[in-house]
């Protein structure tokens, strides 16, 4: 195992690979899903934010897991179809203790649920495909709050809309026909969830500091994947001792569909999963298609009052995307920036610089003009970890008090960042359960959410991450949403 690897050429790597693993795996899984019915069980995802839903369509996103709402969920006609929900966590935004209080939390209920309603399930963590996260922590919670020991935990930070690609056990992040290793991008230099190790093997005894040993880890390469199929994977599942991490390299969707297979085999064999993952898994898992964006014409959307868009991601990718933002748009977008350290200053700064946004942004809004709310863009970070994401914290609930009483309802909104889509939904709109409608453009969640209890129900929510697309991403969805 070797952690120095270097960037690489993304075509030549692609190019040095055997061919993908042919078929329509795809429709496989949703017929192996749909014809064993309950015998696989609800695939629940525990998201800690709202990004994971990226790859999904016309499933269900919880924000709140009482017992009573998890049972109905489970139970609904949209989650029998799909065989699986979403829970919004947001615990990346938490300390490690409050992360592992709320993850026993909801694992304790959804085993209410599950009781209440006779219904089997199995957990998916959906995490930050750049790796940044609490691991093991919440795996190790979430076995030890479902009293299930799995055989072995699924690592798969795979996601090809984003560009992040695992090739010979290392993850890397695509910057053009670059492939960079995901230790040596800015996401490794995170004040919250850095790390230093670009080989998965190695990352996983970084991360857990020495408790999973090396030997404890394992892997399914692309050689396996793309030349056995899941034949050979099943049989290097079921031969793993239990207790190992298992490394999903991936660099296509039909190497995702491949290990699918394999897994849905082993488990019919008795072996149980855990599993860590980006995005692409999840869907795999669930045999959704992909399917087109959705444009603002099949929305129907009021063409007369402006659109709203809330930023406070502080990525490298955001603030590029919303520098050519500003710039492209011109005269059609108001910007509002709200200054981080007013925000830090005082409680009273801090609400008089929100008051002032609040009045300018409803003016704009009802003139039809589209309005950007964003962070200014110096980052400011604590001394450690702790300090760091308390900013983060009161960063974030100036912009949630800024949704909270904005009067004027806007044509649509996007927030920017995981963390922020999370805050936004959540304490912002108020929702409590939503549906993945699709996406607004590769790799950015769609939701809308019809309950009563929401603040604008039936609003176009778009869940814009913070490091998806190409500098023109986010200016190309507003223009295509404008009135």
């Amino acid at each position: 195992m070797s952690s120095d690897a270097q960037p690489r050429s993304l075509s030549d790597a692609l190019s040095s690979l055997p061919a993908v693993y042919g078929g329509d795996l795809r429709s496989l899984i949703r017929t192996k899903i749909n014809n064993t019915g309950d015998s696989i069980p609800l695939l629940v995802v525990l998201d800690d934010d709202p990004t994971g839903t990226q790859t999904c369509h016309d499933i269900n996103v919880l924000t709140q897991w009482d017992v009573s709402l998890l049972s109905s969920t489970f139970t609904s006609d949209l989650t029998t179809k799909t065989r699986g929900f979403f829970i919004l966590t947001n615990s990346r935004a938490l300390h490690p203790p409050e992360a592992k209080s709320l993850i026993a939390e909801i694992c304790n209920n959804l085993l209410a649920a599950s009781k209440a309603t006779g219904t089997d399930f199995e957990v998916v963590l959906r995490s930050d495909s750049t790796l940044r996260g609490h691991f093991p922590l919440e795996a190790e919670v979430s076995e030890s709050a479902l009293d299930r020991k799995a055989d072995c935990w699924i690592l798969a930070p795979f996601f090809l809309q984003g560009g992040r690609y695992t090739i010979d056990d290392v993850h890397y992040v695509a910057e053009g026909d670059k492939l960079v290793p995901a230790g040596q991008t800015p996401f490794a230099q995170d004040a919250s969830f850095g790390y230093k190790s670009s080989n998965l093997r190695d990352w996983v005894v970084e991360k857990s500091r020495g408790s999973i040993n090396a030997n404890n880890v394992k892997a399914l390469s692309l050689t396996d994947i793309r030349s056995g199929g899941p034949d050979e994977i099943c049989k290097q599942l079921l031969s793993f001792s239990k207790g190992s991490v298992v490394v999903v390299n991936a660099a296509a969707e039909e190497d995702m569909d491949v290990v699918v297979l394999g897994i849905l085999e082993a488990a019919s064999r008795g072996r149980r999963f855990l599993y860590r993952s980006g995005a692409a898994l999840v869907s795999a898992r669930l045999g959704i298609k992909p399917i087109p964006p959705k444009s603002a014409d099949a929305l129907h959307l009021d063409k007369n009052v402006g659109g709203l868009i809330i930023a406070g991601s502080y990525v490298p990718k955001t603030t590029a995307q919303l520098k050519a933002l500003r710039e492209k748009a011109g005269d059609k977008l108001t910007t509002i920036e709200l200054q981080v350290d007013e925000l830090l200053e005082s409680e009273t700064s801090a609400n008089s610089a929100v008051s002032q946004a609040i009045h300018q942004a409803e003016g704009e809004i009802q003139k039809g003009q589209d309005v950007l709310v964003m962070t200014s863009r110096k980052l400011i970070t604590g001394k450690d970890e702790r300090e760091s994401l308390n900013i983060g914290g009161v960063i974030a609930r100036n912009l949630v008090r800024f949704l909270q009483e904005l009067k004027t309802r806007p044509r649509y909104v996007i927030a920017k960042g995981g963390i922020t889509s999370s805050d936004m939904a959540t304490k912002g709109l108020k929702m409590r359960r939503a549906t993945v409608i699709g996406q607004a453009a590769p790799g950015v969640p769609l939701w809308e959410c019809f309950e009563d209890t929401s603040k604008w129900a039936g609003i176009p929510y778009i869940v814009f991450p913070g490091n998806v697309g190409s500098e023109d991403t986010l200016f190309e969805v507003v223009r295509g949403w404008q009135a």
